[in-house]
């Protein structure tokens, strides 16, 4: 959408180097690539990059999503000051990315605003996701004032009906007046951040709004439009959802005419090596596809360092499972992510 802004949050994001962030990153390349070749596992560096989960907690009831459905089977609440504390006392100097958001409404969480800004003082490019609907001229304002650096706002559907067929309990008006709101706001305080990107999940519904779309966008003058495939669980039985145009899809139809899973799921995983998630009771879980934390391999609550878990047994033994045989790992056998270098 914007040439100039993607070129400032580009300088932004390297403007978060330091000598000891730049070797750290070496490290972690490094040890990617020689795991990945040699089928070794080798772990030098601590992650480039994390998610931290403020809550679990969301106002929206989306069918593929766990806390859309409220199926979780792990803790869910709020996360605490603490665990934040914790992790940011040990990552800090290293660390170049923090994501606030892994499931639920980070808007929802009181202290959001403030550990945006903690972060952002400690010199880490910071980032959220959110699906629209608090984004009134107050917290617009303290999301900008807490420096947060790049914000993910979803919007599914240009028509409150295509909306609402995967935003159960949204308000697509909300929504388009929030990053109206938001816009408005980073002019009136003169702040080129946050980078604003517009997420368009690609659906069955929706797939013929996307030339209408890219028009809105331009409208909303946010900086960026992302048309990301959907992921769904139950793909082989989910035709309804499924885009008909194969490019929007995840999924496509054998020579059966069932739908199969595109990605062919090499024994390797970039992700694995320079980033983890962090679930809001402290829990380590190796990446966002992980939403139910069934592969736990480690919690920074529960008296343990996070080097510790990083280089630990478990990690060590998931990563060497991955080199193996990444088909025989249930999360990733529904993920796109994690043949590339940089994601």
């Amino acid at each position: 959408m914007s040439s100039r802004a993607a070129f400032y949050d580009a300088l932004n994001f390297l403007s978060r180097l330091t000598p000891r962030r730049l070797w750290n990153a070496i490290c972690i390349l490094a040890s990617y690539w020689v795991s990945k070749y040699f089928r070794i596992h080798w772990i030098k560096g601590l992650p480039l990059s994390i998610s931290f989960e403020p809550t679990t907690t969301c106002n929206l009831k989306c069918p593929q999503c766990p806390s859309g459905l409220r199926q979780f089977s792990r803790p869910t609440g709020f996360a605490s000051s603490q665990t934040l504390d914790k992790i940011l006392s040990e990552l800090h100097s290293t660390l170049l990315y923090l994501i606030f958001y892994f499931q639920g409404e980070p808007y929802l969480h009181k202290d959001l605003f403030d550990w945006i800004k903690k972060a952002s003082d400690m010199g880490i490019y910071t980032a959220t996701s959110t699906n629209g609907h608090y984004l009134n001229d107050t917290n617009c304002q303290k999301t900008i004032l807490s420096g947060l650096d790049r914000l993910v706002i979803s919007l599914d559907g240009i028509e409150q009906q295509s909306y609402e067929h995967y935003r159960v309990g949204g308000s697509l008006q909300k929504v388009l007046e929030g990053i109206r709101n938001l816009v408005k706001n980073k002019k009136l305080l003169k702040s080129r951040k946050p980078y604003i990107i517009l997420q368009f999940i690609v659906f069955k519904h929706n797939e013929h709004e996307i030339e209408a779309l890219q028009k809105l966008a331009s409208e909303l003058e946010v900086d960026h439009l992302a048309i990301k495939t959907a992921q769904i669980y139950d793909y082989q039985n989910a035709h309804d959802l499924i885009p008909t145009q194969e490019r929007y899809a995840r999924y496509k139809k054998n020579k059966n005419g069932d739908f199969v899973f595109k990605n062919s799921l090499e024994n390797s995983c970039w992700k694995m090596w320079h980033s983890c998630v962090f679930t809001q009771n402290g829990a380590v879980v190796p990446c966002c596809f992980d939403k139910d934390a069934t592969h736990e391999l480690g919690n920074v609550n529960q008296s343990q360092n996070f080097k510790a878990i990083w280089q630990g047994e478990s990690y060590k033994n998931f990563r060497r499972k991955l080199l193996n045989s990444r088909k025989s790992i249930d999360i990733c056998t529904n993920c796109t992510e994690g043949t590339k270098v940089w994601a």
